[in-house]
């Protein structure tokens, strides 16, 4: 449930920055920096989460004989 989680907040927070930019000349680099930003920041966590709850490599115990 936290991959959906994480995507509707940061939906939400691409929502708020889509509307609460501030206007003006620079109004469109604000949106697309921190919609870029809150994209990219999910999609790292979605990856790294994502690789340690079902890793390619599974873990071999080196205390065996």
């Amino acid at each position: 449930w936290s991959i959906i989680i994480g995507l509707v907040v940061v939906l939400l927070a691409c929502g708020a920055a889509w509307f609460f930019s501030p206007k003006g000349e620079t109004q469109t680099i604000w949106r697309s920096s921190l919609i870029l930003s809150f994209a990219s920041c999910y999609i790292m966590w979605a990856i790294t989460f994502l690789a340690q709850w079902h890793p390619l490599i599974v873990p071999r115990r080196g205390d065996l004989r």
